[in-house]
């Protein structure tokens, strides 16, 4: 039998209600969360690093955001640091506390990969071509990687405690997004140099620009 017109009235006034409703949930959702902080406003750090010397390498510096805690989602997937015409690739690897590095070896002949630095000391043992050995990182600090077969080898890991964090190029520049607004502590590491810090004012949806310059 064919719906009346009050019928189909009533079937669309429903429907209308129910909308309303699912839109009321979302807004009052939303409402709580910016109450809460949930979804706080958050910046970019716009970071350059200077050095001094003509042939300073600008490359492999660390830029972290320290005094953000909290609990963050880690990479479910390795991440690799690979071995390869002894050389470890990338020198620099900056991964945040939780994650698992997967250590690779493409060379056509063993490493032993190992570290006694207090953050993490460990030894992989003797593995040849084509093997690799994963482990997770833990604890926050610098992690200096050494080959105890060939001395030429080494590089460094850096465990950060929160996702804020960046390794600048060539010419020295990053950017670390997302930041949440407000002051915060920046810090800039690198291998050669003293590590310095400065107070940063991250606005709400802007970019700040920080500058470090490096002595020898």
């Amino acid at each position: 039998m064919p719906s009346t017109a009050h019928e189909t009235e009533a079937s669309v006034s429903c429907e209308v209600r129910k909308r309303r409703t699912v839109l009321n949930r979302v807004l009052f959702s939303l409402a709580s969360a910016m109450l809460s902080g949930h979804l706080a406003m958050a910046g970019t750090i716009e970071c350059r690093v200077r050095a001094s010397g003509p042939k300073a390498d600008l490359s492999h510096f660390v830029l972290s955001v320290e005094d953000i805690e909290g609990s963050f989602a880690v990479p479910e997937e390795p991440i690799v640091l690979d071995q390869k015409d002894l050389r470890f690739i990338p020198h620099v690897l900056v991964i945040q506390v939780g994650t698992t590095v997967e250590f690779k070896n493409s060379d056509p002949l063993s490493h032993n990969v190992f570290s006694i630095s207090e953050t993490k000391r460990f030894n992989l043992g003797l593995y040849s071509r084509g093997a690799v050995r994963r482990l997770k990182f833990d604890k926050p600090g610098i992690v200096e990687l050494l080959c105890n077969v060939h001395s030429e080898m080494a590089a460094y890991i850096v465990v950060v405690k929160n996702p804020y964090f960046a390794r600048t190029d060539s010419e020295g520049a990053c950017r670390i997004a997302g930041v949440p607004a407000g002051q915060h502590r920046l810090r800039c590491w690198h291998e050669r140099y003293p590590a310095q810090e400065r107070m940063v004012q991250v606005p709400e949806s802007e970019s700040v620009m920080v500058d470090f310059s490096m002595g020898k």
